[in-house]
């Protein structure tokens, strides 16, 4: 509950203390505290007793963490797979797709690229320079090809 506090923390509000209640009450007041929240401790596993009473023993098992949505959807969508997903994440290699999109960018010809990108046959006669290639050289009057689909 109160992981994040630190020791500095915890000085200053028992130095707190000290001085609002002074060190004469501050053990009744310590003790009226503890009190005080065990009683309202009790009093919410007294209420979630009646309502799992009242739910029936259909529900038995029913545990109020799970109205939490994160809980929720970490119980329904990750524990039972009725969807598939974990066909689907096993399926899909994010590293294999960046590694053929960069070797695409770099002109590199990759493992399951059967086709060149640049639309020549085997005959040679290419339509336009492949210009993901390095080795493309234009002149100096000469202007690039105008693609309308990487504007």
């Amino acid at each position: 509950m109160f992981n994040d506090i630190g020791a500095l923390e915890i000085v200053t509000l028992v130095v707190l203390a000290v001085i609002v209640f002074g060190p004469d009450k501050l053990p009744k007041v310590i003790q009226d505290v503890t009190r005080t929240i065990r009683k309202i401790r009790e009093f919410s596993e007294s209420a979630k007793q009646d309502i799992r009473t009242e739910l029936g023993p259909e529900f038995k098992d029913f545990e109020f963490e799970d109205l939490n949505p994160k809980n929720f959807v970490r119980k329904q969508l990750m524990d039972n797979d009725d969807l598939g997903l974990k066909e689907i994440r096993s399926s899909f290699d994010l590293k294999k797709e960046l590694s053929e999109v960069a070797d695409a960018v770099q002109g590199k010809e990759s493992a399951t690229a059967a086709a060149p990108a640049n639309g020549s046959g085997t005959n040679g006669s290419a339509s336009a320079p492949d210009l993901l290639k390095k080795s493309v050289k234009l002149d100096t009057d000469e202007r690039p090809p105008f693609d309308s689909d990487a504007t």
